[in-house]
């Protein structure tokens, strides 16, 4: 069993979120600049660059006792490299029952599984209640756009796209065998998607990327509906309440009548 670590840096948003909100903010000496939430407590910490890009030496030099990271934010030759000079838990979950458990390890490891489990709880109820409703209704064909220069959304194989499942969309990219396909928009106009998402990260679409695209009619009649992408990408506590206004904002899109201009 490994001692709680004291000083930590994170590679991951999501997962720094997720220490903060556990209790262990005052160890975290390193992270992104990426890693925004929660704010206030982040504000001292020290910024190793981004996801993609850190500077592996002011890692060391922070002399931490965990780096947590990420195979899929992180390149494979930075966290072997640091994987090399200082311990690094890597935690790449593709679904939420797998987030679900890394969310307990990484609590144990900080030895905050007290602080970690109403939070457990509450996305395990997030989780039976996705499951009453499935049997309830059909799944909305959903686009969720990651990038729109090529248009590039989500496969089967992915954390995200369980998100969608477990909201109740019916993710339209599914199918391919990239994890992140880039595709036509004669292949989209085809499958005649019921809503398309355009979330605020890794892309940050806005108000004027939604009025453009309505305007331009490439998605036919589609709902285009803004959201916030941390619900669908960050695995850790975020899930717990994300997961819960991914499930609303899908019953919503499903309602005759919506507002499609009302998700903000």
């Amino acid at each position: 069993m490994h001692p709680a670590p004291k000083r930590l840096v994170s590679l991951v948003p999501s997962t720094t979120e997720s220490v903060c909100v556990l209790g262990a903010a005052s160890s975290l000496v390193g992270c992104t600049r990426y890693c925004i939430e929660p704010a206030p407590q982040l504000a001292g910490v020290v910024r190793v660059g981004g996801t993609k890009n850190p500077s592996c030496e002011t890692i060391v030099r922070l002399a931490p006792d965990l780096v947590l990271a990420n195979a899929e934010e992180n390149r494979a030759e930075h966290i072997e490299w640091l994987g090399r000079r200082v311990p690094v838990l890597v935690q790449t979950p593709r679904t939420v029952v797998e987030a679900a458990s890394d969310l307990r390890t990484l609590a144990e490891r900080l030895d905050l599984l007290e602080a970690a489990l109403p939070i457990l709880l509450r996305i395990e109820a997030e989780l039976a209640a996705a499951s009453v409703a499935e049997a309830e209704r059909a799944p909305l064909r959903v686009f969720y756009a990651i990038w729109p220069r090529p248009w590039m959304g989500v496969n089967h194989d992915t954390f995200l796209h369980d998100v969608l499942r477990i909201a109740g969309a019916d993710n339209v990219c599914a199918g391919f065998a990239a994890r992140y396909p880039e595709v036509s928009e004669e292949f989209l106009r085809a499958q005649e998607p019921d809503a398309v998402l355009l979330p605020s990260e890794p892309w940050p679409f806005g108000p004027a990327d939604r009025a453009t695209l309505a305007r331009s009619g490439v998605f036919g009649r589609a709902a285009l509906e803004l959201c916030d992408g941390r619900d669908y990408c960050w695995h850790g506590v975020r899930m717990a309440f994300g997961l819960g206004r991914a499930r609303q904002l899908v019953a919503r899109l499903r309602r005759p009548g919506r507002d499609a201009s009302s998700d903000r």
